[in-house]
């Protein structure tokens, strides 16, 4: 369902967004075509923590950026706009939008990584889910490196303390934080830890497929 409700703070209807960045991200339709329209955004290299606003201006996104998008696009569609954080050693954290359909999970995500970007909507549960990335999150030393993950965090509840969010001029590296600052399941014991190899050339040679490097 479409959300027209007059904004906060006065802003125009539709969370914000103009006219036209709401039928452009209506006109993405599902969360395939969300993915579609992440894929085909280069990636880039910036320190920053970019609205949807602004990656709908800029046209690139990372990781963080592309998860927020997603979520955000995900919430013009009438979906719950949810993060999840994906914990890392020896390597950075991912962040990804996840949705549920039919009582499965499945992630939208934007990756310098090959492997690290979109599930389909098959996995039963989260950790399932989470489960998934797992032999595809290594870092260029061919390391196995994922070792939790966070609970769904849904951005609608910020609408408050951070309204105009999705439509903001200024970056939003509260949400980063936010998600750094809850807890975290953690998906391997320490045993488990040690029995760790690295990936083959092979392997790694897939992951860092199409690699933006600056």
């Amino acid at each position: 369902m479409t959300n027209t409700r007059p904004g906060r703070g006065g802003s125009t209807d539709r969370f914000g967004f103009t006219v036209r960045e709401f039928r452009s991200l209506r006109a993405l339709r599902s969360p395939e075509g969300i993915q579609r329209a992440l894929d085909a955004l280069p990636y880039h290299l910036a320190t920053t923590a970019w609205s949807p606003r602004r990656v709908l201006a800029e046209r690139t996104a990372h990781c963080l950026e592309g998860a927020i998008f997603a979520a955000a696009a995900l919430r013009v569609l009438g979906l719950p706009p949810l993060l999840l954080d994906l914990e890392a050693v020896q390597d950075t954290d991912h962040v990804i939008a996840v949705y549920r359909t039919h009582g499965h999970w499945g992630a939208i995500a934007k990756s310098n990584f090959s492997g690290l970007r979109c599930r389909a909507p098959v996995y039963r549960s989260l950790r399932e889910l989470v489960m998934s990335y797992f032999d595809d999150y290594i870092n260029l030393r061919g390391e196995r490196t994922l070792r939790a993950y966070s609970r769904p965090v849904n951005l609608a509840r910020f609408d408050r303390a951070h309204p105009g969010w999705m439509t903001s001029d200024t970056d939003l590296w509260w949400i980063p934080e936010h998600l750094l600052d809850i807890p975290h399941t953690p998906i391997l014991t320490p045993t488990l830890q040690r029995t760790l190899f690295r990936v083959d050339r092979r392997s790694l040679q897939a992951a860092v497929v199409g690699r933006r490097v600056s």
